[in-house]
């Protein structure tokens, strides 16, 4: 297949800036990218409200989550088949109105059980948006812009997880929790009605064959493998059936799956992708990347909550500078990347992020907050060089044909590789405070003040001291995990990407 950049609108891919109409696309975008992660991190803040309104337990609740994550798990793979067949526009809106149906549904549940249920509706269309979208901005803007258009999409990527614990708290205090669903209605009623003007024509060319095996082998796969993974905190160990059976299915299902793709001409998740050098790199970059990224990123709303005794807004708000770090570093990173490859800016972010991430190993029960927000800031400017780069370092090398497959594939790794982040540093820090007598009771002193009546003098102190050790003491394992995401960041493109079927397919495309 051939790249034909667009003239219809007066903008040219190979050029080296981002003109009007690419901007008019990543409005488009970015506005569904917002309402779909944010959709994640929002929820989080709401499981204790609706542990209170359906009368059920936190497990239960947390479904509300994990139905989610495992629908995203089950119709990310399908994403590149579907643009190629469907086109990217079409898809797109389809997504949307599911996405915006599935949050109106949410908002109207009558128990917990419903509630999961149009979790799983909203979570078909979310699964698809971020692909999707990264595949609409890659061919918008033409392979020599990508680092620029990809720090575009990596601000609702940030920036959701902090955002969302300030916007959950405050719509809950203020209007309720049937909220955090209604205000995707206004935001996506305006991203549909964007799409159907903005989004260029859809020509799908003729369709591979839909690779039915590869489908009913790699969606239950992943689905499965996450449902085990997730089932972990809420279990206390991996040596539970719960856990260990879901995900040797999983993982049995998605060996099956690689045999299966790699004599298949046309597979449902390309992994003849793994021929180009940059995206098996990326790959891992990202693998290690994610793991520890995701997984610190759950540690420390928890211990402005429980051991400091916080509200979910203030939590929020206390971790707003990573975002702000995020915000200056990023669209530099994105032009850098465009001049001078991935490699050297990942490996800056990389750096960045372990030194914000290491001073948390040396958290205590009164750490002083304007340090904390200094690290915080430091972990900003590192995330803002880290993701997207390496997204772009996947990507840039791609033909236009291959661009959906490969956005696909990135997605399903960040995905996979957070929910096992999430579960892995739940496991370590329960099993931690388990170890440490008096830091249970002295974190529910926080949520209920007749607890630290019934303890001895001197135990609440001694207990918030404990807890705050075990939290300093999980950070060692995302510090450890950064550390190891150096080895595969290091064989990124160190050079300004060249994309050789661009220059081949020029006097061909002004033929057109």
């Amino acid at each position: 297949m051939t790249l034909s950049p667009d003239t219809s609108s007066g903008s040219d891919p190979a050029s080296d800036k981002l003109d009007a109409r690419v901007f008019k696309v990543a409005g488009v975008v970015v506005l569904g990218a917002i309402m779909s992660i944010l959709d994640i991190t929002v929820v989080t803040v709401a499981i204790p409200t609706f542990q209170v309104e359906f009368d059920t337990s936190y497990a239960i609740a947390a479904w509300t989550m994990t139905g989610y994550t495992l629908a995203l798990a089950t119709v990310i793979p399908l994403t590149g088949w579907a643009a190629d067949r469907f086109g990217t526009k079409r898809l797109y809106i389809m997504a949307l109105t599911f996405f915006v149906l599935g949050s109106l549904l949410c908002s109207t549940a009558w128990n917990i059980e419903s509630l999961i249920a149009f979790r799983v509706i909203q979570g078909i269309g979310g699964g698809m948006l971020m692909p999707l979208g990264m595949t609409i901005m890659t061919h918008a803007a033409g392979p020599q812009r990508i680092g620029r258009v990809m720090a575009v999409l990596g601000v609702p990527m940030l920036l959701g997880p902090i955002s969302g614990p300030i916007l959950g708290g405050w719509l809950i205090d203020a209007f309720g929790w049937h909220w955090i669903f209604l205000i995707n209605l206004p935001i996506g009623l305006i991203a549909l009605t964007f799409a159907f003007i903005v989004l260029p024509s859809d020509n799908p060319e003729p369709s591979e064959s839909f690779d039915f095996l590869g489908m009913l082998l790699a969606s239950p796969g992943l689905a499965l493998f996450l449902f085990g993974v997730s089932s972990i905190p809420e279990q206390g160990t991996v040596a539970s059936a719960r856990v260990l059976i879901p995900v040797a299915v999983g993982l049995l299902l998605v060996v099956l799956f690689v045999l299966h793709a790699l004599r298949t001409e046309h597979p449902l998740i390309d992994l003849h992708l793994f021929r180009d050098r940059a995206m098996t790199f990326s790959v891992l970059t990202m693998v290690l990347f994610a793991i520890a990224f995701f997984g610190a990123g759950l540690l420390l709303p928890s211990y402005l909550q429980q051991v400091r005794g916080e509200s979910a807004l203030a939590a929020g708000l206390l971790i707003a500078p990573q975002g702000i770090g995020a915000m200056i570093t990023m669209p530099i990173a994105g032009r850098l990347v465009d001049k001078i490859g991935p490699g050297r800016i990942v490996l800056t972010g990389i750096s960045l992020l372990a030194v914000g991430i290491a001073f948390f190993t040396q958290l205590q029960a009164d750490t002083p907050y304007p340090i904390m927000m200094g690290a915080l800031l430091i972990q900003g400017f590192g995330m803002g060089c880290t993701m997207m780069p390496i997204m772009t370092a996947a990507i840039q090398t791609l033909t236009h044909a291959q661009v959906a497959r490969g956005t696909t594939l990135m997605n399903i790794v960040n995905q996979t590789a957070g929910s096992i982040g999430t579960a892995t540093m739940s496991v370590v820090l329960t099993n931690l405070l388990k170890d440490k007598p008096l830091a249970g009771p002295a974190i529910a002193s926080n949520v209920d003040p007749s607890v630290a009546a019934q303890l001895p003098p001197g135990a609440i102190e001694t207990g918030l001291d404990q807890a705050a050790d075990a939290f300093a003491t999980t950070y060692i394992v995302a510090v450890a995990l950064i550390v190891l995401t150096f080895i595969p960041a290091a064989f990124l493109p160190r050079t300004k990407p060249k994309n050789p079927e661009l220059a081949a397919d020029a006097p061909a495309a002004m033929m057109h």
